[in-house]
């Protein structure tokens, strides 16, 4: 007999829905890559996206397997540990020397920063 087959049907709803729902933060995330106008505002939608979809898959993961292994997984801990850890310093790491490499271009105002809507491109009052 399989695993999947000792687990209840509740216990699969859910690790479906988290599943789903980690895909499609990740895909969002994705595509804030494409929409968003200038690197200051790109970084932070794959950030993000990856972090939380990360999350909900790690999440449905521990369910999952604690429930067909009748013992806690929690090993997934430790990766979700690492994951936001090193994302958030990654996102940190990058915006940092974008700004030095603007800076020593001659350019100290992030472009985009306060003078557009990141979405629409239109101009804030």
């Amino acid at each position: 007999m399989n695993q999947m087959a000792q687990v209840p049907e509740w216990v699969a709803y859910i690790v479906a829905a988290l599943v789903l729902a980690g895909a499609l933060l990740a895909c969002i995330g994705s595509f804030g890559m494409v929409r968003l106008r200038n690197f200051y505002q790109r970084v932070h939608a794959p950030t993000m996206g990856a972090t939380l979809g990360a999350g909900c898959l790690l999440v449905a993961s521990m369910l999952y397997f604690s429930v067909a292994q009748t013992r806690p997984v929690i090993h997934e801990l430790l990766i979700t540990f690492f994951a936001v850890t090193t994302t958030a310093v990654t996102f940190l790491l990058l915006v940092r020397s974008a700004l030095y490499r603007d800076r020593v271009a001659g350019r100290d105002r992030i472009p985009g920063a306060n003078d557009t809507n990141a979405v629409t491109g239109k101009e804030e009052d």
